[in-house]
């Protein structure tokens, strides 16, 4: 297992898992997860060196702020933050006012927006 620092996406579409891992590997590892219940043992797993989590909104079983409130429970000094290609709304806007989220970044992903706030918690 590599102890590079790591930070984990959640998506439950496997080209948006590999366009991230391809876009953001590289000083870091990218963890991926294509469900909230596989993104919770990942991150069980490997949350000595996960500095970040990403998830997506709209998922089967769990959405994105519904999975971030329950890996708050395993690891709460990181951030977190959801990517979605769905319209900011109330339950995103009410998550970032409870600093559950850090950030809302919106699909297609701007990639130098995102690295800024993993920089910040590298």
């Amino acid at each position: 297992m590599s102890e590079k620092p790591a930070i984990l996406y959640i998506d439950d579409e496997e080209a948006n898992l590999l366009l991230f891992r391809i876009s953001f590997e590289g000083k870091r590892e990218v963890l991926v997860a294509n469900s909230p219940e596989e993104g919770l043992k990942k991150l069980e797993e490997n949350k000595d060196r996960i500095l970040a989590v990403i998830s997506d909104m709209h998922m089967p079983k769990m959405n994105g702020v519904q999975f971030i409130e329950k890996a708050q429970e395993t690891v709460s000094n990181i951030p977190y933050f959801i990517l979605s290609g769905y319209a900011f709304n109330d339950e995103i806007d009410q998550a970032l006012q409870e600093n559950t989220i850090q950030k809302f970044f919106t699909k297609p992903f701007d990639r130098a927006e995102i690295e800024k706030h993993l920089s910040g918690a590298a």
